[in-house]
């Protein structure tokens, strides 16, 4: 069976809406947004439903089913009705979707293990965007890449009501409250608007905790943090460490998944991001890093930063032995380039420059565009 996993709003359903359109074979769709309180015995209704359409097993039939992550104990009930089908020879093929990658974390590892190809689909890209809504860079840097959202850039307060009403909001209360305990909402919350206020920046968990209102600790920071980053919002990128346990106790690098999280939660408006300084530096430096996220949740690779003392490194991807560096120029930067200094310990890893005059330097245009191969 097939796993569509991304991002509230980044084109899932319209994938397997199109997917549809054009397989010449019976398709039975549902989704568990549209069902009050949908549980495991109306999963196993439906799949009987797509069953009754194989015409006794003589034809194939695709079922999908949508956001099946918010029905209870959905991973247990799937695997006994797909195994039934394995056995019985029965040609259901299943294609489920949701709305974040924590259903991978709540019931595909356990119960579906080996039984599952995930399909990613993360926020659109910058070649994605100019295809479908002709974004200039400017403007893909500002309004990001959420497909709905692009209706309303005419209209900056219009979209950035959107942005927080229909996206970030509902992915905090419905794709990480409802599937994982938080003991704290607020906080979560809290923790979420410091991601997006000081995403490219490193900020360690005590200054995270210190800049927070609500009582919390440090291991509750790093655990909200993981959820945020499982639902497509905010990561704490590890710094680059050959040891691991040196790796787990560096101090984060904040990234939203996309950047019109960033702009969307901030007060400031599109003139200020874009112009000349260290806000767009900032945001660009975002852009660069949601690229790489989107990118590595497809791929597999990592996605990390360095620094020794002053000398730093915006980013540090690892694909087995493979090593790139990335240092990204997108507006005043602060902070020593420690390019050399990584490459001096590195002698086989890639060297990739974003933006500026540096000699084999790559535009941050064609970076977004995907035209820079990220490892030799």
């Amino acid at each position: 069976m097939q796993f569509i996993v991304g991002p509230r709003q980044t084109g899932k359903t319209t994938i397997i809406s199109q997917s549809i359109a054009s397989i010449d074979a019976p398709c039975h769709f549902v989704s568990a947004d549209d069902t009050g309180k949908p549980d495991a015995a109306w999963i196993e209704r439906e799949w009987q439903i797509a069953r009754g359409m194989t015409a006794g097993g003589s034809r194939k039939v695709v079922l999908c089913i949508d956001e099946v992550q918010k029905v209870p104990g959905w991973a247990r009930k799937v695997k006994s009705l797909y195994d039934r089908d394995r056995m019985n020879g029965t040609p259901v093929r299943a294609v489920l979707s949701g709305s974040s990658s924590l259903m991978l974390h709540k019931g595909m590892e356990d119960s579906l293990m080996g039984r599952y190809e995930v399909i990613n689909s993360p926020h659109w890209s910058l070649s994605e965007c100019r295809r479908a809504f002709g974004f200039t860079l400017d403007q893909f840097l500002y309004f990001g890449g959420y497909p709905g959202a692009a209706a309303f850039v005419s209209d900056d307060r219009r979209w950035k009501a959107y942005m927080r009403d229909s996206i970030a909001e509902p992915t905090i209360s419905k794709d990480v409250l409802e599937m994982d305990e938080v003991r704290k909402p607020a906080l979560m919350r809290a923790v979420f608007r410091l991601g997006c206020a000081h995403s490219g920046q490193e900020l360690s968990y005590t200054k995270i905790l210190g800049q927070l209102q609500d009582k919390g600790n440090t291991v509750t920071i790093a655990h909200y943090l993981d959820l945020l980053g499982k639902a497509g919002m905010v990561s704490a990128l590890p710094k680059f460490s050959e040891k691991e346990v040196a790796k787990r106790r560096s101090s984060p690098r904040l990234m939203v998944h996309d950047t019109s999280l960033m702009t969307a939660m901030s007060d400031k408006g599109r003139d200020e991001f874009l112009a000349a300084g260290e806000l767009r530096g900032h945001l660009v430096e975002s852009a660069v890093g949601a690229y790489l996220i989107a990118r590595s949740s497809c791929e597999g690779f990592e996605v990390m930063w360095w620094r020794d003392g002053a000398q730093e490194v915006d980013f540090v991807i690892r694909d087995g032995s493979a090593l790139t560096a990335i240092e990204v120029k997108g507006g005043s930067e602060s902070g020593q380039s420690g390019m050399a200094s990584f490459l001096d310990s590195h002698p086989r890893a890639k060297r990739i420059v974003v933006g500026g005059a540096a000699a084999g330097a790559c535009s941050v245009e064609e970076f977004l565009m995907g035209d820079v191969e990220l490892f030799y």
